[in-house]
């Protein structure tokens, strides 16, 4: 029962971050054609619009019981769907008033933080080969997507507050749902509308900063029109499956499918969209599928590791119990031996 019980749990781990990619590279290469193509630049407000759709998207699956709402302290959900709002209005002014290869640093820089953050404050250990592998994915995405590297005040500041920002936004994403038992998609639904509204309030101020337009001024034309709703309605699986991702594994590994994520976004450009590339790219893509490679296999090794240890432990106790519950019958039976003693020796002889 629980070798099946542990398949199920890798299968569903598989099928999560499948669809995580699957999305998250559709999503990007839908809103490419928007922004370059089209020339709808305001990612901000966008977002705001994926989250607005994903809420109402998810309010109907439970009004036809798709799934059970689970009451959370209303201050927990609003705080951390304020958290992650102000992450991401971060992430995107990082990347307007950054270079994009010091952006993309950033993005790098979340991996490490996350792991010193849960060395520090949840106290987990991350192994050598695990820290080796992450060293070995860093470099190769470092490799392929790094350009230039032109340092800011502002932009490094603004890159500092969104690393922050992301890393414990991602690490509450599934200190949450384990701590207080709520699924991905029951935790989703109940932030999503903290953070919609403070994009949908922030975006225009922060596209409207980042490219001196604004939102409510755009010519919106039918072909941009198609695009923005097949973008709202690709980011529902993105916002779904990045919640169910981080809570079935952990943010490090989420980080890191991020990092595939970008090395697949770089080969649908060059093969798809034609994006200039170059034997550098090529290099920095196989150093970092090899560092993922070893990631994953150091982890399921791990994860194997840490089950046949809790199947022992609990081999061991069910022992425990057995001889216990044997000693007390045991005893039983001596006590009952002992009374019939008694009343043999209370009895005349006849």
């Amino acid at each position: 029962m629980r070798e099946m019980h542990y398949t199920g749990m890798q299968l569903g781990v598989i099928g999560a971050l499948f669809l995580s990619v699957a999305s998250s590279v559709s999503i990007v290469i839908c809103n490419k054609a928007l922004m370059s193509n089209l020339g709808f630049p305001f990612a901000t407000t966008l977002t705001s619009w994926h989250l607005t759709v994903t809420f109402c998207t998810l309010h109907a699956a439970q009004k036809l019981n798709f799934f059970e709402t689970k009451s959370v302290d209303m201050k927990t959900v609003m705080l951390f769907g304020i958290l992650n709002g102000v992450s991401i209005g971060l992430l995107n002014l990082s990347l307007g008033f950054n270079s994009v290869g010091f952006y993309q640093m950033t993005k790098l820089a979340i991996i490490p933080f996350t792991v010193l953050l849960e060395t520090l404050f949840l106290k987990k250990q991350f192994s050598q080969n695990i820290k080796f592998s992450l060293f070995l994915l860093l470099i190769g995405v470092g490799i392929a997507s790094i350009t230039d590297l032109q340092l800011n005040l502002l932009g490094t500041v603004l890159s500092a507050l969104a690393i922050i920002t992301t890393c414990v936004g991602q690490i509450l994403t599934n200190t949450i749902q384990k701590k207080l038992n709520v699924s991905s998609t029951q935790l989703l639904y109940q932030s999503a509308p903290f953070q919609a509204a403070i994009l949908f309030v922030s975006g225009p101020i922060v596209d409207q900063c980042l490219t001196k337009q604004n939102v409510f001024a755009f010519k919106y034309s039918t072909i941009v029109l198609v695009f923005i709703v097949l973008s709202c309605l690709i980011a529902v699986s993105v916002n779904f499956s990045t919640f169910l991702v981080i809570g079935k594994t952990s943010p490090v590994t989420y980080q890191v499918l991020g990092h595939l994520k970008t090395c697949l976004v770089l080969g649908f450009g060059y093969t798809l969209l034609h994006d200039p590339f170059t034997s550098r790219n090529i290099v920095g893509i196989l150093v970092a599928i090899f560092g993922m490679g070893l990631y994953s296999y150091f982890c399921t090794q791990e994860n194997k590791k840490k089950q046949s240890i809790d199947l022992s432990v609990s081999q061991i106790k069910d022992k425990e119990a057995a001889l216990l519950l044997g000693g007390k019958n045991m005893g039983s039976q001596d006590k009952e031996s002992q009374q019939d003693n008694k009343k043999l020796n209370r009895d005349p002889i006849v």
